[in-house]
């Protein structure tokens, strides 16, 4: 079953953020772009080069009004503990939201059960709290900064300009499409 336009669940978790804890709920999220980006667990090996490349990446999500949500099963104390140990980690300045009950995980469906731990989800939410991109990708395949920043960008300017759809690779400025109302089925 597809998750798009799906409305996220009500939540509350702890976060960590600027070397302080605070709780993050759904409330928090509502009224601008957020990306939820699940990765396995801390201190492991594919998942701090993703983190690192979204840390770098970090000012320009800002800027368009799209706030970045790093997610796993760990708690808020691990992650500072992550932060505090890990040079590369030392980077992030977005909220590492604490999971360690799964509940964000089996919302979003991207819990491995036996394991307690997440698949590799991404996952672009509207400022309505609804899904309207998400990806699942194995544990051992690193994602893109760049590729979700140019997704969020042209989901943000077909919201905006809803008569409009972006082509493969579409850039803010480059050409869009206009279906005609024949095609527009076959979208």
């Amino acid at each position: 079953m597809s998750l798009i336009n799906k409305e996220i669940a009500d939540f509350t978790v702890q976060s960590y953020q600027n070397n302080s804890f605070a709780p993050v709920s759904k409330k928090d999220v509502l009224g601008k772009w957020s990306v939820f980006f699940f990765y396995p667990a801390d201190f492991t090996f594919v998942c701090p080069t993703e983190l690192e490349d979204l840390a770098n990446k970090y000012e320009e999500f800002k800027k368009i009004g799209c706030e970045i949500y790093s997610v796993s099963c760990d708690t808020h104390f691990v992650h500072k503990a992550w932060h505090d140990a890990s040079k590369t980690i030392k980077k992030i300045q977005y909220p590492m939201l604490a999971d360690p009950t799964a509940t964000l995980a089996r919302a979003f469906d991207v819990l491995i059960e036996d394991a307690g731990l997440t698949e590799r989800g991404t996952f672009i939410v509207n400022p309505e709290g609804k899904i309207v991109s998400y990806e699942v990708v194995a544990g051992n395949i690193g994602r893109n900064a760049d590729e979700l920043f140019r997704r969020v960008q042209a989901l943000q300017f077909v919201a905006e300009h809803g008569d409009e759809v972006c082509p493969a690779k579409w850039q803010p400025g480059a050409k869009t499409l206009k279906p005609s109302l024949d095609l527009v089925g076959a979208i």
